[in-house]
C-alpha cells in the first residue's frame, strides 16, 4: 500500500470518528433539552409530549395546599390568563410563596396535572425569569396567538 493510500485511510478514519462523536453529543444534548412554555400554551394543547418541559409564571394566590402528613404540595401556576395545576413532592425553596415568580420542571400526567420534580423560585426582589415575565406581559394581550413550542 502506498503512503498516499495510508494517508487517505487515516483521514477517512478521523472524519468517521469525529462524525460519530458529534452524533453522540448531539443525541445526548437533544435528550437533555428542556423546553419552557407558559400555562396558556399548556392549556392550548390537547396532547402533551412524553418529554420533560418547564412551565413558568406566578404562583396563584390562594392555590397552595400542603399535605400535613407528607411533603406533597399542590398549587397552580398562572400567566394571569390560564392556570395549570401542579403537584410537587419535596421541600420547596425558601422563597416560594403565593404571588411570586416560579419555574417548575416535570411532566403532565394523563389527568392534565403537571407533576413537578423540580421547583425554582426567584432569588431576589427584582428577579423573574425573562420567559415568565414575557408570558405575563403577553397574557395581557389576548389577541396574541399561542405558539407551538413542542
Amino acid at each position: 500500500m502506498k503512503t498516499r493510500h495510508k494517508r487517505l485511510f487515516l483521514v477517512l478514519g478521523v472524519v468517521a470518528g469525529v462524525s460519530v462523536a458529534t452524533a453522540l453529543v448531539l443525541n445526548a444534548f437533544r435528550d437533555n433539552l428542556t423546553f419552557f412554555i407558559t400555562p396558556s400554551e399548556v392549556m392550548a394543547k390537547s396532547e402533551f409530549p412524553e418529554r420533560r418541559f418547564r412551565i413558568g409564571g406566578l404562583v396563584e394566590d390562594g392555590s397552595v395546599d400542603r399535605d400535613p402528613n407528607s411533603t406533597r404540595v399542590t398549587f397552580e401556576v398562572t400567566d394571569t390568563r390560564k392556570n395549570v395545576p401542579v403537584t410537587y413532592e419535596g421541600i420547596l425553596p425558601d422563597l416560594f410563596r403565593e404571588g411570586q415568580g416560579v419555574v417548575v420542571e416535570g411532566r403532565i400526567n394523563s389527568e392534565g396535572v403537571f407533576e413537578a420534580d423540580n421547583v425554582m423560585a426567584r432569588h431576589d426582589e427584582d428577579y423573574m425569569p425573562a420567559e415568565a415575565q414575557e408570558a405575563i406581559e403577553r397574557a395581557g394581550h389576548p389577541e396574541d396567538e399561542v405558539g407551538d413550542y413542542y
